[in-house]
């Protein structure tokens, strides 16, 4: 089974979730930019970044605020949101079982791949972390899935881009491929999900085919 991160893999939305974390962090007088929000946050969960916001500063953040920061990036969702140059095709072509397990909440999760038009490739294999007691680096999720799927973690490979998701499915047993073909990754992108455990890198969606079949024989 392939499992897949949605946002930063099947769909092009990091650098939209990191601006309107910052601008609604800094609306509430939590001064951050979208840089910051992207290399602590990337790959978790909201309910986890409020957390480490609030134990950073010693401050609480407003009574309504993980509520507005969810509506806000739903509205920049649909308004913006792209799905990850060939994806589609990626999808087309992966034979198998296949699902996606995001640190996302569940409404996060299906309005980005129906905006995308991805969420046919799927159907109701779709994952939350907010099912789960622990969000990624904690295997949890990829777990549940793999469990819900009726598939063995050994058999399952993971296509992540961020550090945090890729470290999670290592823990999980499973193999973790690396994603930089968003607009978000830079030039430690590589470096940094190898170091996590990804066993390959890619940066086309066109080469996950041929990726997960030679992992597969491996």
């Amino acid at each position: 089974m392939v499992i897949f991160d949605c946002n930063g893999v099947l769909v092009d939305g990091e650098p939209i979730a990191a601006a309107v974390a910052a601008e609604e962090f800094s609306r509430a007088g939590f001064a951050m930019t979208p840089q910051v929000v992207a290399q602590f946050f990337t790959g978790r969960r909201a309910i986890d970044m409020l957390a480490a916001v609030e134990a950073a500063t010693g401050r609480k953040l407003p009574a309504h605020f993980a509520r507005d920061l969810a509506a806000a990036t739903l509205r920049r969702i649909r308004e913006e949101l792209r799905p990850t140059p060939h994806a589609a095709h990626a999808l087309t072509w992966l034979r198998g079982p296949k699902c996606v397990a995001s640190s996302a909440t569940h409404d996060r999760i299906r309005i980005s791949l129906e905006t995308a038009g991805l969420a046919r490739f799927f159907e109701t294999n779709v994952f939350s972390a907010s099912e789960v007691p622990r969000g990624k680096p904690a295997p949890d999720l990829f777990l549940r899935a793999a469990r819900s799927m009726g598939v063995d973690p050994r058999d399952c490979i993971v296509v992540e881009d961020s550090a945090v998701g890729v470290a999670a499915a290592v823990a999980a047993g499973m193999t973790a491929i690396g994603f930089v073909g968003g607009s978000h990754v830079h030039a430690q992108s590589p470096l940094q999900l190898t170091a996590a455990g990804a066993r390959t890198v890619i940066a086309d969606m066109r080469a996950l085919k041929s990726t997960v079949v030679a992992l597969r024989g491996w």
